[in-house]
């Protein structure tokens, strides 16, 4: 019989293959070194004896938590989303493909450090043995995950730098020059008008300020909801990071560890650029003009398939680069290269590296890498530093050219030339007013009066530009001292809404011009008279403030082109009297057609609701729904809770905003509160799908178990990889 054991072992052993068993061996020999434990809102803690094992783990359970948004997330990413939704997501695929291919991003990974490459490959071995386990899982696309598809996805922010290269744009650039105008249904303008803004908040505030005299950090990002999960990810080779992660990345994206903590905010540095090039034949050959000399344009094709009802089909594009970048549209009629930052590896390796730093001097280092490109850093650690870095990719141009707008390929001059180290770019350390702060607004008043100025740096740097977050942040700050993790969060929940403060009084002004023309709404304005423009999910007057700058923004006239700030105040100091009751008297017609009256606390109209697993809620007013005192990061709530508006529904159902959102205090040891949107499981049959819902509605933080033996108190399961 041992003989006959060894004699099966050996003929499955050259039946397998050569690559199948080094597979499942690591998959064996990960798994037997992690361990996972389960907290009481199911946040995961993952233990691994080294780096690759923690990631191994990391990934394996965030494929217990929602396997179809890490699937999603990759087959976005690699370019092959129209082979699951169809015709419609080709140009999509073809901008992901632009800028790299597959063979690019398995050379890229090749070519990556061997540290690397060995957490690339735990990454694929925790999503494929996952999948090993779980032959119920049926995935949409991905049967199987590569180690090169993270250069493919090397930032944790939604869709990254890519995503500003404009589809429609590339379609209409490779149908011939055929536009295609978007739908202008009442239905879509109202979605246009009143989108959340996109961005978060990030405050680092000094020991100075603080009662235990430690640094502490507000981390709240503005997403999509349930795009991240809690984790804590854990190695003996140094690993503890705790936070949020993007679906389907092997790094913690915004969080903290023992010593440092760090919150991205999405930054107006200028990182894209397009450049418009003149293209002439040569013996059938394309070549771009550049300053006295012809170049080569680079030509390749790229097939795409894409679904339909008859089946799988395919397309093959032609693809051309300067070495600008890609093709992606035109500008009149020559085309036009759009130039970011790609550099995978690094970028892989910095958002790796930042999670392990312990002290300044290494977080500061790590920066060095400079291939951090959408976001702004907020950071506080555990020595009593805080700091803000503006951008951290940040291309040096010759000052004399716009670089807002397409500017001129075939002129050398306006290269890019090499990048601004980190001291060159906008960055504040140690303030003395004790604090900082960045809501996507100008960097020029981060720190107040002890922000950088502006006059110091090019244009190009940032945008000066405030926002009613900004406004609100800083008036809540300036002055304040004896902060604590709670009064941090109460802070970060304020419910004064400033853009509210600069619209209302101009629509009650116009009511008191003409009173007697307009007496049915004489009950309403007073009700916004006596407001004092703090939300609550009993204020009646949020509801009608609400609605009217939805409705004013997507209906009144504007001389020009505004940004939100200059927009609210416009229509409360400068637009015709007329026109703002005119708008008002449209609120109240449309509340009292939907509920009956237009005396409807905001709690009643604006819900959370989660009713199933989908990327996109099927919302229904007849379900349950909890009710929300929080607002659009519009009108200037640091808490933002932003909408669709596109549901077929009466009632204002929330998507994007807070998810996420910590409050961490360093000192000898590290302490933070978390909350997240709905709850860690993507499944609805799991106890954590919505168990944190109320408590995120109530402002009713949890404790994150950072230290074992909190972890081991709160455990719930406890478990190796493959026996769950």
């Amino acid at each position: 019989m041992k003989y006959l054991g060894i004699l099966l072992t050996l003929l499955f052993l050259s039946c397998a293959g050569n690559q199948e068993m080094p597979e499942r061996n690591r998959w064996e020999s990960h798994a037997s070194n992690t361990t996972i434990i389960r907290d009481d809102f199911g946040v995961p803690h993952i233990y691994g004896k080294t780096d690759a094992d923690a990631v191994f783990g990391l990934l394996y359970t965030q494929c217990e938590d929602d396997f179809p948004r890490v699937e999603r997330n990759y087959i976005w990413a690699i370019g092959r989303l129209a082979e699951v939704e169809g015709e419609s997501a080709l140009y999509s695929d073809l901008r992901a493909r632009l800028f790299m291919t597959k063979e690019e991003a398995i050379e890229a990974y090749e070519s990556s450090p061997e540290w690397l490459k060995e957490l690339c490959r735990a990454f694929a071995d925790g999503i494929n043995y996952y999948l090993h386990t779980h032959p119920e899982v049926q995935p949409k696309l991905l049967t199987h995950f590569e180690p090169w598809m993270p250069m493919y996805f090397s930032e944790g922010s939604i869709g990254g730098d890519i995503e500003r290269v404009s589809v429609s744009k590339l379609r209409s650039f490779y149908e011939g020059g055929i536009t295609f105008p978007e739908a202008h249904s009442e239905l879509e303008e109202r979605k246009k008008a009143e989108i959340e803004p996109q961005g978060s908040n990030g405050i680092a505030i000094s020991g100075n300020l603080t009662q235990s005299g430690n640094a502490m950090l507000l981390i709240n990002p503005h997403t999509s909801f349930y795009f991240r999960g809690e984790v804590h990810a854990v190695s003996e080779e140094g690993l503890n990071a705790y936070g949020a992660v993007t679906w389907g990345q092997f790094f913690v994206y915004q969080g903290f560890n023992e010593k440092t903590g760090w919150i991205h905010t999405s930054t107006y540095t200028d990182v894209i650029d397009e450049f418009v090039e003149e293209i002439v034949e040569v013996q059938g050959e394309p070549f771009y003009v550049y300053g006295e000399e012809l170049r080569p344009v680079e030509t390749s094709e790229v097939t795409l398939k894409f679904k339909t009802e008859d089946g799988m089909k395919s397309r093959t594009f032609p693809a051309y680069r300067t070495h600008h970048g890609p093709l992606t549209h035109k500008e009149g009629e020559r085309p036009v290269a759009t130039a970011m930052m790609w550099d995978p590896v690094k970028a892989l390796e910095q958002s790796y590296v930042r999670t392990k730093q312990d002290n300044y001097q290494g977080f500061r280092k790590m920066m060095d890498i400079r291939t951090n490109s959408s976001n702004n850093t907020v950071y506080a650690d555990a020595d009593g530093n805080i700091a803000y870095f503006h951008g951290n990719f940040i291309p040096r141009r010759d000052t004399l050219f716009d670089y807002t707008k397409p500017v001129d390929g075939t002129n050398p001059a306006t290269d890019w030339k090499g990048l601004h180290t980190v001291d060159e770019n906008i960055l504040i350390l140690n303030p003395a007013n004790g604090w900082i702060q960045n809501c996507n607004s100008t960097p020029f008043t981060a720190a107040l009066e002890y922000s950088p100025k502006r006059e110091d740096y090019p244009k190009y740097m940032s945008r000066d530009r405030e926002n009613f977050r900004g406004i609100h942040a800083i008036d809540l700050l300036k002055d304040r001292e004896g902060y604590t993790i709670d009064s941090l969060i109460a802070l970060a929940h304020d419910p004064y809404l400033p853009a509210f403060a600069a619209l209302i009084p101009g629509l009650v002004a116009a009511y008191d011009a003409l009173p007697q023309a307009n007496q049915s709404m004489k009950e309403a304005i007073e009700v916004l008279r006596n407001w004092d423009y703090r939300t609550s999910k009993s204020s009646v007057a949020m509801t009608l403030a609400h609605y009217y700058g939805t409705h004013y923004g997507r209906k009144g006239d504007r001389p020009f082109q505004m940004s939100d700030m200059e927009l609210m105040t416009y229509f409360g100091k400068d637009s015709p009297e007329e026109e703002r009751l005119a708008i008002f008297k449209g609120v109240l017609d449309q509340l009292t057609e939907d509920f009956g009256t237009w005396n409807m606390p905001w709690g009643e109209v604006h819900r959370y609701q989660r009713l199933n697993g989908d990327l996109r809620q099927p919302f229904n007013d007849n379900k349950p729904s909890i009710p929300i005192g929080f607002a659009s990061g519009r009108w200037g709530a640091l808490a933002a809770y932003g909408a669709r508006y596109t549901n077929n529904t009466r009632k204002i159902y929330g998507t994007r905003g807070n998810s996420f959102v910590a409050v961490v205090e360093f000192g000898e040891k590290v302490k933070a509160k978390t909350i997240l949107a709905g709850g860690q499981s993507g499944d609805p049959a799991s106890p954590h799908f919505n168990d944190q819902a109320q408590r995120y509605a109530d402002m009713e933080f949890k404790d994150a178990a950072y230290y074992k033996e909190d972890v081991l108190k709160r455990a719930r399961e406890t478990y190796k990889p493959g026996e769950r």
